[in-house]
């Protein structure tokens, strides 16, 4: 692709992660849907698209994807969906993607991976900038929400780390969203006395799914062909500042100047890791 179709793609990409952060507050914040009929209807919706792009490409779902993913994809896929029922738009968006960096500079330290002095700094840096987040006060986000929205970032970058070096990621997320689906219509069914469903929430539950995750998630994909692995893990910690600017012009969201310190502590320090993790290589 050329530079210009690579900017394009990601920058429409971006754009979708940062819309289910905002389609997922206004669900359930403004609507009566829960958040299990969400997630369900989120992954159900995901799971047709890709299929459609998947049938249009000539290629067969049959045997893609693997049970493990799917169970860490719908565990994402709920603690991001309960975790939005008290979380901000743009505190939501600063956990997720922190807890996904996190999760996989973890398992590259734990797979011997060494940091430079200016990795370690930019992980004390995030770590601090974590911290200070949560600790208690007026303006730190509720804290369920925080830990499920960690959760929910733990699993999506164990999903991640299972996906990469695939040679059709598209097929395999196909493959994962429709085998995530009877572990979520458990879910609903365990918490089947709370369902409750709208129409309006319906349809926020299935853009999330249809748009900004299935036809996201493979304008992601075929955006990753242009772009190195440094600059697509760098790139993606714009999501939670859209998702900020989202909140205030849709949701009528405040931001905070603890919100601001600590995300860019958060971002800044895992910016420093990536981007040095690619000179040392």
């Amino acid at each position: 692709m050329s530079r210009i179709q690579t900017a394009l793609f990601t920058a429409i990409a971006m754009i979708a992660f940062a819309g289910n952060s905002l389609l997922c507050r206004m669900a359930l914040k403004h609507t009566h849907i829960d958040a299990a009929s969400f997630t369900l209807i989120r992954l159900c919706s995901g799971a047709l698209v890709l299929w459609l792009i998947i049938g249009f490409r000539g290629e067969k779902i049959r045997g893609a994807g693997s049970w493990i993913s799917a169970l860490a994809l719908v565990v994402y896929a709920a603690g991001f969906s309960f975790a939005y029922k008290s979380l901000p738009a743009a505190s939501g968006a600063l956990l997720l993607f922190g807890a996904v960096q996190a999760t996989m500079i973890s398992v590259g330290l734990w797979k011997g991976e060494r940091l430079s002095g200016w990795q370690v700094a930019g992980l004390l840096l995030a770590f601090s900038g974590l911290v200070g987040l949560l600790l208690p006060g007026l303006s730190s986000p509720p804290l369920q929400g925080s830990l499920l929205m960690l959760a929910a970032g733990l699993a999506w970058g164990v999903y991640s780390l299972r996906a990469r070096g695939v040679s059709h990621p598209t097929r395999i997320t196909a493959g994962n969203f429709m085998r995530a689906i009877p572990f979520a219509i458990v879910l609903s069914m365990a918490l089947l006395p709370g369902t409750s469903l709208d129409t309006a929430g319906v349809l926020y539950a299935v853009a999330s799914g249809s748009i900004t995750s299935g036809l996201g998630y493979a304008i992601w994909y075929t955006a990753l062909r242009g772009l190195k692995s440094t600059s697509a893990a760098t790139v993606q910690l714009i999501v939670p500042v859209l998702a900020a600017l989202g909140g205030i012009t849709f949701l009528g969201e405040s931001i905070t100047s603890r919100l601001v310190i600590t995300s860019a502590a958060i971002l800044g320090g895992i910016a420093l890791v990536i981007v040095n993790a690619r000179r040392a290589s």
